[in-house]
């Protein structure tokens, strides 16, 4: 658990997900099967503040984000979303578009690897919160569908715009977000949007070996990778130069880095401690 801390207690149970802790896992799963996995405002401010929440927890050293059922996440419910902010002010509806927003920016900011394992569609919101991940994993049935622009707004939604050419290049992401088309699972494979497609029924195992691999790696080294990642897509050559040679010069001095040193001349394998 980290010592800095305000006084407030972490979240026993998540009324709007599913949130549970195993072995260095956390598992977020927008458990709405029904509705394949649709957001409403509550399930968008809790995923925001579970984010914020588990880098502090000290018990989840990757995090895992699925659906229930046979969706991953459909995006906004139409019903508890779209129909009411029809009726808000302006005001109202920059807060909303605001906390949609928080929601992939935490998803970047959190130093855990983050591994989407999309089990079915993944539209609107729900594209752009598994594009907002580290690492994607497809069941067969999987799909991904940016569909802003078929409801009549901009294809520039929860920072897909600013992410998805640096995954997919600039000509690919035009096209999705214009067009809205959905995309398959071997597609998303073939252009980048995924890393690997694999039977719907092997999903969860596929995911917990790549969780459980993260887990037992070198913590500190996967988080100042995802930050140097980060920051780096805006950075000329010279900035992001020196901001390597500081990262490498930290790490060389971190508990891992000896651990490694030891290990090898022990001829054994590192015991990481993300330290």
């Amino acid at each position: 658990m980290s010592k800095f801390r305000a006084s407030a207690g972490f979240v026993k149970k998540w009324q709007h997900l599913d949130f549970n802790a195993v072995g260095g896992v956390g598992t977020i799963t927008l458990a709405r099967p029904k509705k394949l996995g649709a957001l409403t405002f509550e399930a968008y401010a809790d995923l925001r503040d579970l984010l914020l929440e588990v880098p502090h927890r000290g018990d989840t050293r990757v995090l895992v984000i699925t659906g229930a059922g046979r969706g991953f996440c459909s995006g906004g419910d139409v019903e508890e979303i779209i129909a009411a902010l029809r009726s808000m002010e302006v005001t109202d509806l920059l807060a909303f578009t605001r906390m949609a927003g928080a929601v992939v920016r935490e998803l970047r900011e959190c130093p855990l690897p983050v591994i989407a394992a999309v089990n079915g569609v993944a539209a609107g919101a729900g594209a752009v919160i598994a594009l907002a991940a580290d690492i994607r994993l497809l069941a067969r049935s999987a799909s991904f569908a940016f569909l802003f622009t078929k409801v009549g707004l901009a294809g520039a939604d929860m920072g897909s715009a600013y992410l998805l050419p640096r995954v997919i290049g600039l000509g690919r992401a035009t096209e999705l977000l214009m067009l809205g088309d959905t995309v398959e699972a071997q597609q998303a494979v073939n252009i980048g949007l995924a890393t690997s497609v694999v039977d719907d029924d092997a999903l969860r195992e596929s995911a917990a070996a790549l969780a459980r691999r993260l887990a037992d790696g070198p913590a500190a080294a996967y988080a100042a990778t995802k930050v140097v990642l980060t920051r780096e897509l805006d950075m000329d050559l010279a900035g992001a130069l020196e901001m390597d040679a500081v990262t490498q010069a930290l790490l060389m001095r971190s508990r891992d880095h000896d651990e490694f040193f030891q290990a090898w001349s022990e001829g054994r394998k590192p015991a990481w401690t993300g330290r």
